[in-house]
């Protein structure tokens, strides 16, 4: 797997109908930015976001409905994914306080820095080895203080639990249009092409980023989230 789901969205219509199943989701996904945003809400009045694996843009929409002076940079190596996310924040009327870059966090300047750095369900794409260097390309890019915020697909898939979380899994992927076909091939997707790791390993990579007290403040069944600042 590369640092992003870019084989998945090979054009236009992939990238929208990737908007359309997570329509299915959107109890939990605008949970997901209702909590962002109160974690954000003291940033200052000019703040300077970094979204990383922006997508087709509901991050920035969120947040820049809330904070009218905040600017944006968001970043995705899937350019049909860019291309929806441009239309969508020109339509909102934001597009002029964001800029949207083809690549990798890597690809993003060390001097320039960023009062928060956002990842909302990327990580997982992310290879393991290479976990820790996405992290870091966050964290890297953060003023002092600043705030990382990262949701993904987070479990010990090989806990006793993980049968019956597994259920529930399956609950969401149908309703997000799975069949019976991709159902039944869920755990070798969540083992060998997803790289889910544990909450034990996710907090642990993030102390190495400088996040030394990484909170977790999100979970829907594997679904989780941690927020921290940057301390050195």
């Amino acid at each position: 797997m590369s640092n992003s789901p870019q084989n998945h969205f090979a054009n236009v219509d992939a990238s929208k109908n990737y908007d359309e199943k997570n329509r299915q989701l959107a109890p939990i996904i605008s949970n997901i930015h209702f909590l962002i945003r109160l974690i954000l809400r003291e940033q200052p009045q000019t703040s300077r976001v970094l979204c990383v694996g922006v997508g087709t843009g509901e991050e920035i929409l969120s947040l820049a409905r809330e904070f009218p002076k905040w600017t944006f940079v968001g970043v995705d190596p899937a350019a049909p994914m860019l291309e929806v996310c441009r239309a969508r924040l020109n339509e909102a009327g934001v597009l002029d306080r964001c800029e949207l870059i083809h690549g990798y966090v890597q690809d993003i300047p060390l001097d320039e820095k960023f009062d928060s750095a956002l990842s909302i369900l990327v990580a997982h794409f992310v290879n393991r080895e290479n976990r820790l260097n996405f992290y870091k390309g966050m964290s890297d890019r953060l003023r002092k203080n600043g705030y990382l915020i990262n949701v993904e697909i987070s479990y010990d898939l090989d806990s006793k639990s993980f049968p019956t979380m597994l259920k529930n899994w399956e609950g969401v992927q149908a309703k997000m249009g799975a069949t019976p076909e991709s159902l039944a091939m869920l755990p070798k997707l969540l083992k060998e092409m997803l790289n889910v790791i544990t909450q034990e390993e996710t907090e642990n990579l993030l102390r190495l980023c400088g996040i030394k007290i990484p909170t977790q403040f999100f979970q829907a069944f594997m679904i989780r989230g941690w927020y921290g600042r940057k301390e050195d």
